[in-house]
């Protein structure tokens, strides 16, 4: 990989709008005349999001459809088996390879999404723990609530606790699985990704994203969501890892097993989301060199600006 190399990144919380604006900048580039102008022959999307990876995983993660593509290749959807676990490092490896094989191509990688760990390790290559699970430890963890997991995780490593999803059972074990094996909190190591990077920050007023965070939710269960998690559960996705893959799949899997009323449901999963988004929000502005853009032109000039040096 050339030190010349662009890439530009779309970070932003959920329902805040970054896919669609991914794929607008990307017909906007791949405009012949932006062809002609900046030297390239298009651009194609790499998703960064932990659960958009998995097959049959649609609605609930709100994965981008065929016709909201617009013709515009994205990668890294579908590529891992919802019933089993998908890491941060396997991520690395497979954005590696796309963003290698759009730059031989003469195109724009973009890499777009909220999961914050996975923009992470392409960008800075933060190097993760080589940690093997741990049976004895996990089967101890598992039987603790999400609040003791989260408490036993802040005092081994504050860092991790954080910016975790402090309500995901599994990813709280992984977590205190590292730092139990390691004894200690690991000094992170990088091997940054030798390209010129764009970090783009989609940013949303609070009540308007909230408002967005609301319509969408209600939009997925017009569209069918529990039904999704229905069928994933038929297919062989346990009740018990449905709880790992995100909020919309934990509140639905309590929904359909009765644990939670439909108000219950609709009330915790809105205010889970929007908290999420916090956490979102607080992770993206650590990121060094990030600019925050509040519409579709600042998005334009930005991008321009960035491949015209």
């Amino acid at each position: 990989m050339s030190p010349t190399r662009k890439i530009i990144v779309i970070g932003g919380t959920n329902a805040s709008g970054k896919s669609d604006l991914a794929v607008r900048i990307a017909l906007r580039l791949g405009s012949g005349k932006a062809r002609k102008r900046f030297g390239i022959s298009g651009a194609e999307i790499i998703s960064a999001d932990s659960r958009q990876v998995y097959k049959g995983m649609d609605i609930g993660s709100g994965k981008i459809t065929k016709k909201e593509m617009r013709g515009i290749p994205h990668r890294l959807l579908d590529v891992a088996n919802p019933k089993s676990t998908f890491s941060a490092a396997r991520y690395r490896k497979l954005a590696l390879r796309e963003i290698k094989r759009i730059w031989n191509g003469n195109k724009l990688p973009i890499l777009c999404g909220g999961t914050g760990f996975y923009i992470d390790a392409v960008i800075r290559g933060t190097h993760i723990p080589e940690v093997k699970p741990n049976a004895k430890l996990r089967k101890k963890l598992e039987q603790k609530s999400t609040d003791e997991l989260f408490r036993i995780l802040k005092k081994k490593d504050p860092e991790r606790a954080r910016t975790i999803d402090g309500k995901n059972p599994m990813r709280l074990i992984r977590a205190v699985e590292i730092a139990e094996a390691l004894g200690r909190v690991p000094a992170l190591s990088f091997t940054p990704l030798p390209a010129q990077i764009l970090f783009l920050g989609v940013k949303k007023e609070k009540e308007e994203l909230k408002k967005r965070i609301i319509l969408r939710l209600k939009e997925r269960m017009r569209q069918g969501m529990l039904k999704e998690i229905a069928r994933l559960h038929e297919e062989g996705v346990s009740w018990k890892r449905m709880e790992t893959l995100g909020l919309e799949y934990r509140y639905g899997a309590r929904l359909l097993q009765k644990k939670i009323t439909r108000s219950e449901f609709e009330e915790l999963l809105i205010r889970e989301i929007t908290a999420y988004a916090k956490r979102q929000i607080t992770w993206f502005k650590k990121e060094p060199g990030i600019v925050w853009i509040t519409n579709e032109r600042e998005a334009m000039e930005k991008a321009e600006t960035f491949l015209n040096n």
